[in-house]
Formats: C-alpha cells, sequence, structure tokens
C-alpha cells in the first residue's frame, strides 16, 4: 500500500497522540510499533495505530496533516471515536 496519507499512533486508548504523514503506511506504522521512529512518539511510547486517512497525492496529505495537527485533543479524539471506536491497533488490517 503506497499511498500518501496521514495517520494517527497513540500510545493506549485516550493516551498521547502523534499525527504524522506518509507514502507508506504499513512501512511507517512497522517503525512505530518497533520503536524505531526517534523523537516525539518513541519518547511518549506512541506506538499503536488508531487512525488514518488515505489521499491522491502527497500535498493533500501534508495539508491535511497541518489542519489536524492545529486543531484540538478534542477533534483528534473525535476522528478515532467516529473510525475506530473501540481504539484497536489497525496495523494488522494493513496487508
Amino acid at each position: 500500500m503506497k499511498q500518501p496519507c496521514v495517520y494517527i499512533v497513540a500510545s493506549r486508548r485516550h493516551g498521547t497522540l502523534y499525527t504524522g504523514v506518509t507514502s507508506n503506511l504499513p512501512k511507517r506504522a512497522y517503525e512505530h510499533r518497533e520503536g524505531l521512529v526517534k523523537g516525539f512518539s518513541a519518547k511518549y511510547g506512541c506506538k499503536v495505530l488508531v487512525w488514518y486517512e488515505l489521499h491522491e497525492t502527497m500535498l493533500e496529505a501534508i495539508t491535511r496533516e497541518k489542519q489536524i495537527k492545529a486543531g484540538s485533543r478534542a477533534k483528534k479524539l473525535a476522528l478515532i471515536e467516529v473510525l475506530n471506536p473501540e481504539w484497536k491497533d489497525l496495523y494488522e488490517s494493513l496487508a
């Protein structure tokens, strides 16, 4: 699945959230799971893929990422709750 997308990884349900953008979600999600991504997500244990949104172009994905990051925590939680109310790890569904 090589396609631009925005994603959110969490430390746990209602825990710390990290929003990112990538063109290879399975690879990037794996890197988060294994702690290979240094910085914020590794420091706070954000390893569970709880939300993602596919886009046609990287520019669209980056624009959406900025929009999400500029929004409130409540808005991020709402995005997750609508599409993944049980906060399941979506990594396994990426195959």
